[in-house]
C-alpha cells in the first residue's frame, strides 16, 4: 500500500501541464460524444470525436515540444484513448445489433465486443501495476499506431455507416469495407497490446532484482 500511495504522489508533481489538460477534456468529451450519438445527433457525435482525436495528437506534440511530459500525462493519455474506445465499441456494438436492415451488421457487432475487453484488461492491468508500485508503460509505436487506425476507422464508420452513419445520404459503405476496416483495428489493437509485455517484463524483473538487493 505504501508504494501505490508513493506512486500516485509521484504522479501528481508537474501536473499542471496543457498535455494533461487537454488529456483531462478528452475524458469530459466522451459522455457529451455518447449522448449526441444516442440522441440521434450523429453529426455532432462524428465532430466531438475528431476533436477528441485532434487532440490526443496535439497533446502529444505539445508535450514533446515543451518538454511537458509528466508521469500523470503518461496516465490521462492513456486512460482517455481507452474510455473513448470502450464506449465507441460499445455504442457501435448496440447499434450494429440493432440493424434489422442488414444482416451482415448483426453478426458482425460481436466482433467489437473484442476492444471493450482489450481495453478493460488494459485499464485493469494499469491499476493492478500501480497498487504493485510499478508504472504503467508509455505508449509504443504500435499503440500510437493502433490508435490513430481506430479513429479513422470509428469516424468512418459514424459518418458513412449503414443506419448509424451521418452521412449516409451522400454515400453508404458496404458491409464488407466497414468489416475489413474493423478487423484490421482489431488485429492492430492486439498487436499493441502484446507490445507493451517486453515493459512491463522488464519491470518486474528489475523489482524482484532490487527486492534481492535490499533483502
Amino acid at each position: 500500500m505504501s508504494d501505490f500511495k508513493s506512486n500516485i504522489k509521484g504522479l501528481l508533481q508537474n501536473w499542471k501541464t496543457v498535455p494533461n489538460l487537454l488529456s483531462a477534456l478528452r475524458i469530459v468529451m466522451v459522455p457529451i460524444m455518447a449522448v449526441l450519438f444516442v440522441k440521434g445527433h450523429p453529426i455532432w457525435a462524428v465532430f466531438v470525436l475528431f476533436l477528441s482525436g485532434l487532440s490526443d495528437f496535439v497533446d502529444g506534440k505539445i508535450a514533446r515540444r515543451f518538454n511537458q511530459i509528466s508521469d500523470l500525462g503518461k496516465i490521462l493519455d492513456p486512460l482517455a484513448d481507452k474510455l473513448t474506445q470502450i464506449t465507441v465499441a460499445v455504442l457501435l456494438y448496440i447499434f450494429f445489433r440493432s440493424a434489422e436492415s442488414s444482416p451482415e451488421m448483426r453478426a458482425f457487432s460481436w466482433v467489437f465486443l473484442l476492444f471493450v475487453g482489450k481495453e478493460l484488461l488494459m485499464v485493469v492491468g494499469s491499476v493492478v501495476l500501480l497498487t504493485m508500485g510499478l508504472r504503467p508503460g508509455a505508449a509504443e509505436i504500435y499503440g500510437k499506431v493502433a490508435t490513430f487506425i481506430f479513429y479513422l476507422v470509428m469516424l468512418f464508420i459514424i459518418a458513412f455507416g449503414p443506419q448509424v452513419g451521418a452521412f449516409r445520404s451522400f454515400w453508404t459503405a458496404p458491409a464488407i469495407v466497414l468489416q475489413i476496416l474493423v478487423v484490421l483495428s482489431v488485429v492492430l489493437c492486439f498487436v499493441a497490446l502484446f507490445s507493451y509485455f517486453p515493459g512491463l517484463i522488464r519491470q518486474l524483473k528489475e523489482r524482484k532484482k532490487n527486492k534481492e538487493t535490499n533483502s
